[in-house]
């Protein structure tokens, strides 16, 4: 893709937390270094606006993690998990970021939206029948290729893992997992790297995860 960037142009970058986690997680069994892939989104622009959209836990852990958040320039946007009569738990901000975006339009030259959901395609093709130059950025083996074709620009951050992921907690990054299937929009993989988020004994473990 050919698109024009230029330090004039004003973008904003809002970051589906959950499924860039998720994403990590699962095909590098590492942690995302959000300070560099803002600084890699915003390609030298001005921004308008960086906000992550995190879904906060019971244990209320998340402090750190916010404040990290904060000191590389991104605000942060929380949602409580639902907690259904069943015992399941989710959280969703695929309306919440939507909005957010649209509020922007007028605003704005250019949006980056980092994920790699392909329920963001209507998102996505509605800015860019409004003007707005629409890029995505996200692990390009977990994202889906509807979303990549309709985007102005894809910045695939397995070009270059060493830059956007954290070193593991043995002090290495991890190999990176078998590829995964690019074209999610049949939604089969919800666990891996749509935002919602369900609660279950694996889920409890990785917590900590997500908050460095």
């Amino acid at each position: 893709m050919s698109i024009i960037k230029h330090s004039e142009q004003r973008v904003a970058v809002l970051i589906d937390t959950q499924n860039l986690y998720h994403s990590a997680k699962n095909l590098y069994n590492s942690k995302v270094n959000f300070k560099n892939v803002l600084e890699e989104c915003v390609a030298g622009r001005v921004l308008v606006r960086a906000t992550a959209y995190v879904i906060t836990t019971e244990s209320g852990d998340e402090k750190a993690f916010f404040e990290a958040l904060e000191k590389a320039g991104i605000e942060t946007k929380t949602k409580n998990l639902q907690i259904f009569s069943g015992g399941a738990k989710k959280a969703d901000w695929d309306v919440g970021l939507a909005i957010d975006a649209v509020k922007l339009a007028s605003k704005i030259d250019a949006l980056v939206v980092v994920s790699g959901d392909g329920d963001f395609i209507p998102l996505v093709e509605y800015l860019r029948s409004h003007g707005v130059q629409v890029e995505a950025a996200a692990f390009g083996r977990s994202t889906s290729a509807k979303l990549i074709e309709a985007a102005d620009d894809f910045i695939d951050l397995d070009s270059n893992p060493k830059r956007f992921l954290m070193m593991g907690a043995r002090g290495r990054q991890s190999t990176p997992r078998s590829r995964a299937p690019r074209d999610l929009d049949n939604r089969n993989q919800n666990s891996e790297t749509k935002d919602t988020f369900e609660e279950s004994p694996e889920n409890n473990s990785e917590k900590e995860s997500v908050l460095e």
